[in-house]
C-alpha cells in the first residue's frame, strides 16, 4: 500500500503491476470479497457503451467506466470498489446511485483509454460531420497586434472543439451552453430542461482561443475583454435548416465567460395548444389577442419561456394584412412577415426611440421586449390607448404583482386602468418521461399541504413520479408551461384606479376564476405531465 501511495497509483494497479497477483484472480477475489457481480469486459461492444454519462477526465484518472443506466442508477465497472472517494464523486458528477460491478484491471484499463479519450485527444481527433457547418463568415476582425488571440483563432482543435459542443447541445436539447474559466480549470455546462449540468473540463489553456474563435464567429470584437458583449451566430443542421445562436461575453475574474442561447426558430411556430394552456387559459389569451387594441403582459423571470409565448401570439396575427413591429434587445426568433428592430443603445436606438418609430410607420402590433422604464412603458400604453394592439414582457411574480410594479414604475392608475387588457404569469417545469413514469403515492396531508382541496382528493386520478431511462434526464423530457392567465375585469379596474394592493387584485382574480400559477400546476401534477415536487419548486403559494 506504501508503494502504491509513493507511485502515485492506486493499490489494484500496484499489485498487478508488480506481479504479486495475476489481473483475473484479483478481479476473482475482490469478487467475493465484496460480493459484487464480477463482468467480462470483451463481451462487451464499446460502440454501444452509453455517452456522456461520466466526464472522460473522471473516467481516465479513476479507470472506471460507466456500462448501464437503469433508472436513477449507474452501473459501473472498475477493479477496485473500495474507493469511497470516486464513489462520491461520481454520485456528485451523475447525481445517480452506483451499482459496482467487478473487472479485471488490465481489461478495465485497455477499454477506458479506448473509449475515454483526454480532452485534448479529442480536440485533434474530433472531425465533425459533414450536415453541420458553420455558415461562411466573410467579415475578418482584426485585432490590435498587441492581442495574441487573433493569431490563434483558426487553431484547429478549438475550432472542432466548439464545433462538436454546438453539436451535442443541440441533440442533447439544450437551451444553453456555459463556457466558465476559473483559476486552474475550465469547464463547459448545458442547460437541459432548465437544468444545468456539467458536460466537459477542457484544458484551461485553450479559453483565450476559444473565446476569441466565438468572436469572430459572432462578429464581435476580439481585442475588446473588458466589457460585455453581445452577438450572433448559425449553425446550419442539413441542407435546409439554419440554428441561430445568441452570444453573450462576460469578464471575470479569470477570463470571459462566455453564454450561448440557442434559438430554435420552430419553437415559436408550435401553436399555442404545444405550450400548455389549459382550454380556459386558451381561450382568454385567445380572445385578447384578438383585439383591436390594448396591452397584454407576459410575465416571468429570465428562461420561463416569455418570448416563445409573444412569438406564437405573433404567429397567429401575422396575416397579409396586418402590419406589426418589434423591438428586441436582441431580436431572438427571425419571423417572416413582421418587422423586427433590434434595440441598440449605444447608437441612441432605445426601447423608447424605437416605439417613437414605430407609431410613424402605421403599426397595428406592436411588441416590446422589455418595459424597463417609464418613458418605454408611457409610450407603449398610449399606443395601446390609440387603437394599437401591444405586446410585451416584464420581470414579476405573477399577475396581480404585475399592476402594482406599474404603478410603482410612476405609471398613473388610469392609465394602466384603461390601457392593460390582460396579463400572462408563466413559468416552465420540466415534463415527467412518458417511458418512465412511475405512480406515486402521495400522502393525503401532503397534497393538502400543496394546496389541493379535499373535493379534489377523490382518487379519480394518480400522482406520477421521475424515475430515470435512457430515452430521457434523470426522468424528465421537456418542459411545459404552467401559466397564469388574467383577463383585466371591470372590477380590477375599479380596484387599480383606486389604487389597490395586489392582494386585493389577486383575491377578485380568483373570485373570477383565474387561477393562480400554483393552482394550474397542480392541475398539470392531475394530468399527469410533471411531478408534484417539479410545481413546488417553480411556484410559490
Amino acid at each position: 500500500m506504501r508503494k502504491a501511495q509513493s507511485n502515485k497509483h492506486g493499490f489494484v494497479a500496484q499489485l498487478v503491476s508488480s506481479g504479486h497477483m495475476s489481473a483475473p484472480a484479483l478481479a476473482h477475489h475482490v469478487s467475493t470479497i465484496f460480493a459484487t457481480p464480477l463482468v467480462d469486459l470483451d463481451a462487451i461492444d464499446p460502440t454501444r457503451l452509453p455517452k456522456n454519462l461520466l466526464d472522460s477526465k473522471l473516467c481516465a484518472g479513476y479507470k472506471v467506466l460507466p456500462l448501464l443506466k437503469r433508472g436513477n442508477r449507474l452501473v459501473v465497472a472498475t477493479a477496485d470498489p473500495s474507493d469511497k472517494e470516486v464513489a462520491e464523486k461520481i454520485k456528485f458528477a451523475s447525481q445517480m446511485g452506483i451499482d459496482w460491478v467487478i473487472a479485471e484491471f488490465d481489461k478495465l484499463q485497455r477499454l477506458v483509454d479506448a473509449t475515454n479519450k483526454s480532452v485534448a485527444e479529442s480536440l485533434e481527433g474530433y472531425g465533425g460531420g459533414e450536415d453541420f457547418q458553420f455558415d461562411d463568415v466573410k467579415e475578418v476582425i482584426e485585432a490590435d497586434g498587441k492581442d495574441s488571440g487573433a493569431a490563434d483563432v483558426e487553431d484547429a482543435p478549438v475550432v472542432k472543439f466548439l464545433h462538436k459542443m454546438l453539436i451535442d447541445a443541440f441533440n442533447m436539447r439544450a437551451s444553453d451552453l456555459h463556457f466558465e474559466p476559473y483559476e486552474h480549470t475550465y469547464r463547459v455546462r448545458f442547460r437541459i430542461d432548465g437544468e444545468l449540468r456539467e458536460i466537459a473540463t477542457p484544458p484551461s489553456a485553450i479559453k483565450e482561443k476559444l473565446a476569441s474563435r466565438i468572436k469572430v464567429i459572432s462578429r464581435l470584437d476580439i481585442s475588446e475583454k473588458r466589457i460585455p458583449q453581445d452577438g450572433r451566430m448559425k449553425l446550419k443542421v442539413g441542407p435546409d435548416r439554419v440554428i441561430d445562436f445568441r452570444v453573450s461575453t462576460l469578464p471575470t475574474l479569470f477570463g470571459e465567460k462566455i453564454v450561448i442561447r440557442i434559438l430554435d426558430p420552430n419553437s415559436a411556430k408550435m401553436g399555442i395548444d404545444a405550450l400548455g394552456y389549459e382550454a380556459d387559459e386558451k381561450k382568454r389569451l385567445l380572445d385578447a389577442i384578438q383585439r383591436p387594441y390594448g396591452m397584454i403582459l407576459v410575465t416571468g423571470p429570465t428562461g420561463s419561456g416569455k418570448t416563445v409565448s409573444l412569438y406564437s401570439c405573433l404567429n397567429l396575427l401575422n396575416k397579409p394584412g396586418v402590419n406589426i413591429s418589434t423591438a428586441e434587445d436582441p431580436s431572438e426568433i427571425n419571423m417572416p412577415g413582421i418587422n423586427q428592430v433590434n434595440v441598440n443603445e449605444k447608437a441612441g436606438l432605445t426601447f423608447a426611440a424605437a416605439l417613437k418609430s414605430f407609431l410613424r410607420q402605421d403599426p397595428d402590433v406592436i411588441m416590446v421586449g422589455e418595459i424597463r422604464d417609464l418613458e418605454t412603458a408611457d409610450i407603449a400604453i398610449k399606443a395601446a390607448q390609440t387603437g394599437h394592439l401591444v405586446l410585451s414582457t416584464l420581470h414579476t411574480n405573477d399577475g396581480p404583482s404585475t399592476l402594482t410594479r406599474m404603478r410603482n414604475m410612476g405609471i398613473a392608475p388610469f392609465n394602466i386602468a384603461s390601457s392593460v387588457i390582460l396579463i400572462t404569469a408563466q413559468r416552465l417545469a420540466r415534463r415527467l418521461c412518458t417511458q418512465c413514469k412511475q405512480p406515486h403515492d402521495i400522502p393525503q396531508e401532503a397534497l393538502l399541504e400543496a394546496g389541493y382541496e379535499e373535493s379534489q382528493l377523490d382518487g379519480s386520478w394518480v400522482a406520477y413520479k421521475p424515475v430515470g431511462c435512457s430515452a430521457c434526464n434523470n426522468g424528465y423530457k421537456g418542459r411545459v408551461g404552467i401559466y397564469q392567465v388574467m383577463p383585466i375585469s371591470e372590477e380590477i379596474q375599479h380596484i387599480i384606479l383606486r389604487d389597490g394592493s395586489s392582494l386585493e387584485i389577486a383575491a377578485q382574480a380568483k373570485r373570477e376564476g383565474v387561477k393562480s400559477l400554483r393552482e394550474s400546476g397542480l392541475d398539470k401534477v392531475r394530468n399527469g405531465l410533471t411531478s408534484l415536487e417539479e410545481v413546488l419548486a417553480v411556484t410559490n403559494q
